[in-house]
């Protein structure tokens, strides 16, 4: 059996698949059935070395990505769309895979469409509350559609519809403070924030944190991961303030999966963007967090992602354009002073977590592929 994956290239698109694809083994193997060959096509992107870790083979093709804003590599991307779909036609033909599952954004496009051209049956996944361009055209070609927050059920068709949640790694709600003791380094005595930005990190968080260093780290713990393309730039602002990076300013490009676990041990708070695939991880490891949505992202849906979290009482949105480090700081105060605030927001988060989102999916993968499971 064949289960082909797809999707863009951030952590936000390939964490989920890694997460069903482990589901869909452990299935596989609790019921006796053959376990599945998986194999990822889609663009490039750093984050594939994070299949090929798991031992997913990438097969790249090319797409077309539909800016909302003027850009001449709309023009280049006219030309690649089609490239795209052609060498997925023959990618594909030689693979021929007993299902697709795709999560969706522009590097999905040409996978899916070229299974369509063999009858090969799809399960798309739609994160947000807001879908994208790309899974609203291509939730005509799948036969299953999962989607994380209801607020997205009005945007496709009833009957394709399972509302899921977000499927997650469960190794990172697995951590323990003695972990990111031993990790980090930490030293016991404080309070923990955990500034999680995703794979690519987040500039204007990262300048958020910098003009209020000092504050914070009079008080607390930090545990930052920056992202890749602005690891330097954090580090060389740092060493500016203090001449080295502090003990307890612990930084990082990016965080592997153990290090994100011990690192949601520790933190008595979050402070992350409103990624799906973020808020899902933090709400399965029932901490509090501070939501700071990526303004103008695609349909605004992290702001929409955000709203429908915090509808639960889990988290606290602070838009952007609104935010002073004066705001901030005392916000971090106002939260980690309460005590019974936090437990509530914790519980909070826990209500709307969904740790079975990634089995749910792996049922329903396999249902497609028809394989009879429990």
């Amino acid at each position: 059996m064949r289960i082909l994956l797809t999707g863009g290239g951030t952590g936000g698109h390939i964490t989920p698949l890694i997460a069903v694809a482990r589901e869909t083994k452990k299935i596989c193997q609790e019921n006796g059935l053959e376990i599945p060959e998986f194999f990822f096509m889609g663009p490039s992107g750093f984050s594939k070395e994070l299949l090929i870790k798991e031992n997913i083979p990438v097969k790249l093709v090319w797409s077309g990505k539909i800016r909302r804003y003027f850009s001449f590599k709309n023009f280049l991307d006219l030309f690649k769309a089609p490239v795209g779909l052609l060498q997925a036609i023959i990618k594909i033909f030689l693979l021929m895979p007993d299902v697709v599952f795709s999560k969706g954004g522009h590097g999905s496009v040409p996978v899916v469409l070229a299974s369509r051209l063999f009858r090969i049956p799809v399960l798309l996944h739609e994160s947000d509350a807001i879908p994208g361009l790309a899974n609203k055209f291509l939730s005509k070609y799948s036969q299953k559609i999962a989607i994380s927050f209801t607020a997205a059920e009005k945007f496709f068709p009833s009957e394709k519809i399972a509302i899921t949640g977000n499927p997650i790694r469960n190794t990172l709600t697995k951590g323990n403070p003695e972990d990111a003791k031993k990790i980090f380094g930490l030293p016991g005595d404080k309070q923990v924030i955990f500034i999680f930005c995703g794979s690519q990190g987040a500039q204007p968080i990262n300048d958020l944190i910098i003009s209020t260093i000092t504050d914070l780290l009079e008080k607390y713990e930090l545990i930052w991961q920056t992202g890749i393309e602005n690891y330097g730039l954090a580090a060389k602002q740092i060493k500016e303030i203090f001449n080295e990076i502090p003990k307890a300013c612990h930084l990082a490009a990016f965080l592997d999966e153990e290090q994100i676990a011990a690192a949601f041990a520790a933190a008595t708070l979050i402070v992350s963007r409103a990624g799906a695939t973020n808020i899902f991880e933090i709400a399965a490891c029932g901490k509090p967090s501070i939501l700071i949505p990526l303004p103008n992202s695609a349909s605004d849906h992290q702001r929409e992602n955000s709203f429908e979290y915090a509808k639960y009482g889990a988290a606290d949105i602070m838009e952007q354009a609104n935010l002073t480090p004066h705001v901030f700081t005392g916000e971090i105060s106002r939260l980690i002073n309460n005590k019974e605030l936090l437990q509530k927001m914790s519980d909070c988060a826990k209500s709307f977590a969904k740790p079975d989102a990634a089995r749910k999916i792996a049922i329903e993968l396999l249902a497609l592929a028809e394989k009879v499971v429990q």
